[in-house]
């Protein structure tokens, strides 16, 4: 599945904590910046691949202050005609975790719920 993320945005599967990314790509470079919800702001940055896998590393600084970086992988997937990435990701540090995350697509026009 070869997608283009240029301009696509993507939030949590049902909108849940209003954090809200858009994408930008060029070639294979692809990045984004998130903010909302309990993130000041967030950036990724990373490689698409051919099948439109997203392999990326992340930094946010959430309202407590608190700075988080890790990676993740995310595989998009169709659901009913929409793009939801399933994102495998892992953080590092004091606040060590890791787990799996769901992104659906938000249309240019539909509100994201981000708090700025």
């Amino acid at each position: 599945m070869s997608i283009d993320y240029d301009g696509r945005r993507f939030r949590a599967l049902g909108g849940g904590d209003g954090v809200c990314a858009e994408y930008h790509q060029h070639g294979d470079l692809v990045w984004a910046v998130f903010e909302g919800g309990h993130v000041r702001r967030g950036t990724v940055t990373g490689i698409c691949d051919e099948r439109g896998v997203l392999r990326l590393a992340y930094t946010m600084v959430l309202e407590s202050g608190e700075v988080i970086a890790g990676h993740s992988t995310n595989t998009p997937q169709r659901f009913g005609g929409a793009l939801v990435l399933r994102e495998v990701w892992e953080r590092y540090g004091e606040q060590a975790a890791a787990g799996v995350s769901y992104l659906e697509e938000v249309c240019a026009t539909e509100p994201t719920g981000a708090a700025r």
